[in-house]
């Protein structure tokens, strides 16, 4: 997720399931609430630009950027609505698209979610728009998660390259190393919790994002996607090389059962009760508004590794695209804005107000990497970042309805952390039922 300003918000059970569930029939003949508003709209290709968007996006950084698309076409007008926050706006994307009327020209959608709304056709393929030829202008992670089954649904806004977030003012109290392996983490986090029982080296209560990434790193592949034949297989020893560890971490309480995005989590942060964070590069703007007590203290390393010696491997965690629906009235317009905003001026826009590009143009200027951050110690945290946008590990899948099997992962997985149940046992349970959820409709799960 972009998650510059704004918290995940976690839809489960059946609202989920009613809200966005899947057909693998076209969904066309939707049309905006506003009907023509495309009319009088040029062709971008023809540089006549003029008419009018809307634009559903939560990141606060995209009407900074419409703006500016706005003072360079003066005869476009963009709106920009916030209809919620990662599930909250799929259910209502999801619910508009079904109705035929209310859907956005483009919407931000995180990366996990694409496959969802491309598969039910409620996205524009902008391929042969010229989105093909913009590969190599991103990072592999991003580009890979918008290219799916031979179409681009979505342009990369930014990008979430895991490293590990430190208070190092903790770790120097304490004397305690900072880790470079998942081996020394778990030994940091006995350190830090035997020095003083109020404090652990990070929080989880279960959460589908962060477990997912770890795997991913493992060099797992739990999803397997071709079109509507899909394979979901935990049973691997990347996956059993995370649930050991963890299930250790758990074991030893030595995780604080906090939860991401709580009031509570931005007090740990803040007060140093949570030591660490292992999360995607959108994260720096979210621990200076979260925890401001805590400037100065924060560092960022390279993720912990599976491997001591080995190359630097990483995962992606969080990000988004935006993307052009299938039910907008000016197509031409809305890819016009679209690359304005992910591969031209709209980037600096967004780097200026604290996104993590996806641009590899960004990700390897000096300007870009030479940055100072004093909330960081005036750490040039970018260099770390961006040679983890460059390790993600290649090959990762989502499931075409990662949205809905998230949303039941704690229902799962959850109970694993507060009554001693086995979280291998809470994944296979996750498993099965991502399976029979995606086989009732209508795909072909192994």
């Amino acid at each position: 997720m972009s998650m510059t300003t704004n918290r995940r918000r976690v839809l489960r059970g059946s609202a989920v399931a009613a809200a966005l569930a899947l057909t693998l029939t076209a969904c066309g003949g939707t049309d905006r609430a506003d009907e023509g508003s495309g009319s009088g709209g040029g062709s971008a290709a023809e540089g006549d630009l003029s008419g009018d968007l809307l634009v559903w996006a939560w990141d606060s950084t995209v009407p900074d950027v419409a703006t500016a698309f706005e003072e360079a076409n003066p005869g476009v007008d963009i709106e920009i609505v916030n209809a919620g926050t990662g599930n909250d706006q799929y259910t209502a994307l999801q619910n508009a698209i079904q109705a035929g009327s209310g859907v956005p020209d483009l919407a931000q959608i995180e990366y996990f979610a694409i496959p969802q709304f491309a598969i039910g056709e409620g996205l524009a393929d902008i391929g042969s728009m010229g989105a093909s030829d913009l590969e190599d202008s991103f990072t592999p992670g991003p580009w890979s998660s918008v290219a799916i089954n031979g179409g681009v649904y979505g342009l990369p806004l930014d990008s979430g390259p895991m490293a590990l977030f430190y208070n190092e003012a903790v770790f120097a109290e304490h004397g305690v190393e900072i880790p470079t392996t998942w081996d020394e983490y778990l030994e940091a986090a006995r350190a830090l919790h035997a020095a003083d029982p109020n404090l652990y080296i990070t929080n989880d209560t279960g959460d589908a994002g962060f477990t997912t990434s770890m795997i991913w790193q493992a060099g797992g592949h739990p999803y397997e996607v071709d079109g509507t034949n899909v394979t979901v297989d935990f049973d691997t020893p990347e996956v059993a090389q995370f649930t050991d560890l963890w299930q250790t971490m758990i074991d030893e309480e030595l995780l604080a059962p906090v939860t991401s995005w709580s009031d509570d989590w931005n007090q740990g942060l803040g007060n140093g009760t949570i030591a660490t964070l292992t999360i995607g590069a959108w994260m720096p703007t979210n621990l200076e508004n979260g925890a401001p007590a805590a400037e100065g203290d924060w560092r960022v390393a390279p993720m912990p590794q599976w491997e001591a010696g080995a190359d630097l491997v990483t995962s992606e965690n969080g990000g988004s695209a935006l993307s052009v629906t299938s039910a907008s009235q000016n197509a031409d317009l809305a890819y016009a804005f679209l690359e304005f905003a992910s591969v031209d001026e709209g980037v600096q826009i967004r780097v200026d107000g604290g996104a993590f590009p996806a641009t590899v143009a960004e990700l390897e200027s000096e300007e870009f990497l030479g940055k100072e951050f004093p909330y960081f110690g005036n750490q040039k945290l970018n260099e770390v970042l961006a040679e983890s946008a460059k390790a993600v590990a290649p090959g990762w899948q989502y499931l075409p309805y990662q949205v809905y099997a998230n949303s039941i992962f704690n229902d799962n997985v959850g109970s694993a952390y507060v009554s001693g149940a086995s979280l291998s046992d809470g994944i296979a349970s996750w498993q099965d039922a991502t399976i029979a959820y995606g086989n009732e409709q209508g795909f072909t799960v192994d």
